[in-house]
């Protein structure tokens, strides 16, 4: 087609492309996920062992894992996210059908995209049948809760520490690292936690550039300093005394 000008030709000008804005940021940590997908999940089956007011108990816990997607400084990213948390029926007293409740309130909180907080709290919950005892610390030292739902949470946090999601504290691991060890899990090198040895010299180095521990108080066994070690005040002297046991 083509078309007469008949005015005067004044100046003209290429058009040029217009820049396309980069994408907005979406953090794949907080993004939330309407529902379990359809189809198969890589899962972890956990054995929890503990022991409270009435005996030695056993659950099984399976945990699901998927792949999210986010926008990371303008930048497509992926992390790997747990997105349902699962104890199989016929293991719990009827008593006991509120941990069954709970863990799927948790899989809402896990799908909403704030699991960590979710699993922080209830390793606050306590009842009045005496403390559990589930795991051992990371000094070899067995570990003490306020109820079993506090034991199960913590076990909670190891599964998702050995998996790469938190760290050893229960604390959430940055995005940006979330996304390098995803990386590397799809690289056929999946992150694993650090032995005794690397922890403790990084416990060192750590206490170094600190100036040491913080002091929360004496020892009343070698009036030692004590010290915060996994929620429980414990001897830094080397007696071996600590509050939880």
């Amino acid at each position: 087609m083509s078309v007469e000008i008949t005015s005067k030709i004044v100046s003209s000008r290429v058009r040029q492309a217009q820049d396309v804005p980069p994408p907005a940021d979406e953090d794949p940590l907080t993004r939330r996920i309407p529902s379990r997908p359809e189809g198969t999940l890589e899962a972890v089956s956990e054995k929890i062992s503990y022991v409270g007011a009435e005996g030695r108990r056993k659950v099984y816990l399976l945990v699901s894992f998927m792949p999210v997607e986010g926008v990371l400084n303008g930048e497509p990213v992926i992390i790997e996210r747990p997105v349902e948390f699962f104890l199989p029926s016929g293991q719990l007293s009827s008593e006991h059908q509120w941990i069954t409740a709970t863990m799927r309130s948790l899989s809402l909180a896990a799908r909403g995209g704030y699991v960590t907080q979710a699993v922080a709290d209830l390793r606050k919950v306590a009842w009045d049948k005496g403390r559990v005892r589930c795991g051992m610390n990371r000094w070899g030292k067995p570990m003490f809760h306020d109820s079993e739902v506090a034991a199960i949470a913590w076990s909670i946090q190891q599964i998702l520490y050995r998996r790469g999601f938190l760290d050893q504290d229960g604390l959430q691991v940055p995005v940006e690292e979330l996304v390098a060890r995803h990386a590397r899990r799809l690289a056929g090198r999946p992150w694993h936690p650090p032995g005794p040895e690397e922890q403790a010299d990084a416990e060192r180095a750590a206490e170094a550039g600190q100036g040491g521990p913080t002091v929360v108080g004496q020892c009343p066994e070698c009036a030692g300093d004590l010290v915060m070690m996994d929620g429980c005040p414990t001897c830094y002297s080397g007696c071996g005394w600590s509050k939880c046991g």
